[in-house]
């Protein structure tokens, strides 16, 4: 089975929400996309502002070529990327990125946008 790489760059990379979400806490390492920019989205569904602790999430935009965002890479299964996918509300999209590393990795992006390149 190969590696499914989940890029977080908010709530997903609390340990409540992670155990709330995938039953465990993950471990991860630190990296950061690209050509994204960090913006902001109320939240109103109320198992996800339980969930998470608060209304206010982190989105990501589009952004300059050499604008970057912070985060962790988790690797995950199939059926962890479903609840992630069952998580996040529909301002968000998941969408495949390359990372700074040179890995590509999964992430939630405002749903209204392309990804940029």
């Amino acid at each position: 089975m190969s590696e499914i790489l989940l890029f977080s760059y908010g709530t997903l990379r609390q340990p409540e929400v992670q155990r709330a979400i995938f039953g465990r806490e993950l471990p991860g390492r630190p990296d950061e996309i690209i050509g994204y920019e960090l913006g902001e989205v109320t939240i109103t569904d109320p198992q996800v502002i339980a969930t998470s602790g608060s209304a206010v999430h982190p989105m990501l935009v589009p952004g300059t070529d050499s604008a970057g965002v912070p985060g962790t890479v988790f690797a995950v299964s199939a059926a962890e990327l479903a609840a992630a996918d069952a998580y996040e509300v529909s301002d968000y999209k998941r969408v495949l990125v390359p990372l700074r590393s040179g890995d590509k990795a999964w992430v939630y992006v405002l749903a209204s946008t392309d990804s940029p390149g």
